[in-house]
């Protein structure tokens, strides 16, 4: 007989042990979860900030530099950039050379397909 009910306060014992697993799992995808959603608006606040910031540039750089429009303004800040990037590369890289292929014309490349990538985006919508 005691072999019985040592078996059931096994037997329950384990279905607790579960549910108290099962429990937790639970809360860890819920806590993960949760992050990745912060995670998510932080990043979408930290990219409206950035465009808040780079339009307040355009309209001061546009106001306070005469014959300057907000497109020439904005072909600077690509082609910073693009240098920017082009550095990084170089600096993150893990491979002793990168071909990147450079010049005036390259760089009026990339910010003509940003600009057309905008703009269909923009009818996109």
């Amino acid at each position: 007989m005691n072999e019985i009910n040592a078996a059931a306060k096994m037997r329950v014992a384990a279905n607790e042990k579960a549910e108290v697993e099962k429990i937790l799992q639970i809360k860890r995808v819920e806590g993960e979860a949760e992050s990745k959603y912060l995670s998510g608006l932080g990043i979408a606040r930290q990219r409206q900030e950035i465009v808040d910031g780079l339009r307040n540039s355009v309209l001061g750089f546009s106001v306070n530099v005469p014959g300057t429009t907000p497109k020439d303004v904005m072909d600077m800040v690509l082609v910073t950039q693009y240098f920017d990037t082009t550095k990084e590369i170089g600096v993150a890289s893990k491979f002793s050379a990168v071909f990147i292929p450079h010049g005036p014309g390259v760089v009026r490349d990339v910010a003509s397909q940003i600009r057309d990538g905008l703009l269909k985006g923009t009818v996109q919508h």
